[in-house]
């Protein structure tokens, strides 16, 4: 007797849409949430499709450049602090390890800093983590994990740097209505599907003045990982470089978005199946570090790129390889182009002690 097929498990989506029915709507960063992180079906808990031929590229997929020039800065900013025998290197959202082997080169023309360093991954998903491991098991052999800022050792200075990990950390959405402010909200709609809708707020912290429709996004995760990333510094010493797009100054809008092979696609359409994101919310980001003790400052991502040296590097790789001079010209405006990741992109350095290369002025 032939046992009746296997019912496939409830989508995210289903799912999401029966506890909505049953316990009301949830925020944006619930949302955010249960589409990155749940353990069934969350983008990075399961799938997560970093590169060329998956959801989105990040500039150290775009050229070693990017990572050569982060790994310098991490040397530089490492004897800015007298060059300590041991000193904690991390990584926020480390995705395939392209980063990290980049930086791992770097370290090889400096043997001080390798022979220092204490690498550490800072990274919650199990495919990540198999990925990383086996890009960066060789080049570092005392490579270790954490889940959170909160569990990398204390006892040595803290070296830092996160590229595009803010983006990923939840936030709540408020729109600006005739009646005053209102959280948007995931809800159902007149089907049962999910929808987006507005719930009264009653809180303070908004401003008065903003238009009608207006809509402001705060990330208490953002805040929390830089007031914590700054208390850090501020008692072991150390830099971080935190790159990301976002403003430098505050402002409003809609800045939630989903990516699936390389387009935006609808949010709402298959919670879970891409990556989901805002911007980073740099002016609330350094009002934190600074609270917790810490100095910071901020650049565009190709103001920070040209003063390390990223146009003497593109010249050097373009004359050892007159064949690819081309690519790596389109490569060097992609980072550093006004019109693309040059101005959108933002590199946050935050610091106790030295200011870390390219922020002497800050």
């Amino acid at each position: 007797m032939r046992e009746p097929p296997r019912r496939a498990p409830p989508s995210l989506k289903a799912r999401l849409e029966a506890q909505i029915a049953q316990t009301g709507p949830i925020g944006v960063d619930e949302f955010m949430t249960r589409c990155l992180h749940d353990p069934r079906d969350g983008y990075y808990a399961r799938r997560p499709a970093i590169g060329a031929g998956g959801d989105f590229v990040t500039a150290p997929a775009i050229s070693q450049m990017f990572g050569e020039l982060v790994g310098l800065w991490l040397i530089e900013a490492w004897r800015r602090i007298g060059a300590p025998a041991r000193v904690i290197l991390a990584e926020a959202g480390p995705g395939d390890g392209t980063l990290m082997s980049d930086i791992g080169r770097a370290a090889r023309l400096c043997g001080g800093f390798g022979a220092a360093a204490r690498p550490w991954l800072i990274e919650t998903s199990a495919p990540l983590r198999r990925r990383q491991g086996e890009r960066l098991g060789e080049a570092w052999t005392q490579l270790r994990w954490a889940g959170s800022l909160a569990e990398l050792p204390t006892d040595a200075p803290l070296l830092l740097v996160a590229n595009e990990f803010l983006d990923c950390l939840p936030a709540r959405q408020f729109q600006r209505t005739e009646r005053g402010w209102a959280e948007r909200m995931l809800g159902l709609d007149g089907a049962g599907r999910l929808a987006f809708g507005l719930a009264p707020w009653p809180g303070a912290g908004l401003p008065s003045d903003a238009a009608i429709g207006s809509v402001i996004e705060r990330s208490a995760a953002q805040e929390a990982f830089a007031a914590g990333l700054g208390a850090r510094l501020a008692a072991q010493g150390g830099a971080a470089l935190l790159v990301d797009y976002g403003a430098a100054e505050p402002g409003a809008g809609d800045t939630l978005q989903a990516l699936g092979a390389h387009r935006k696609v609808d949010p709402l359409a298959s919670p879970g199946r891409a990556d989901v994101t805002v911007h980073a919310n740099f002016p609330a980001v350094i009002a934190a570090a600074r609270a917790a003790g810490a100095k910071a400052a901020l650049l565009p991502q190709g103001e920070l790129l040209r003063r390390l040296g990223i146009e003497t590097r593109a010249k050097a790789l373009a004359e050892s390889r007159p064949d690819q001079a081309g690519r790596i010209g389109r490569q060097l405006e992609r980072l550093t182009g006004a019109d693309q990741m040059g101005e959108l992109f933002k590199a946050a350095a935050i610091w106790s002690g030295p200011a870390p290369p390219g922020y002497e002025s800050a």
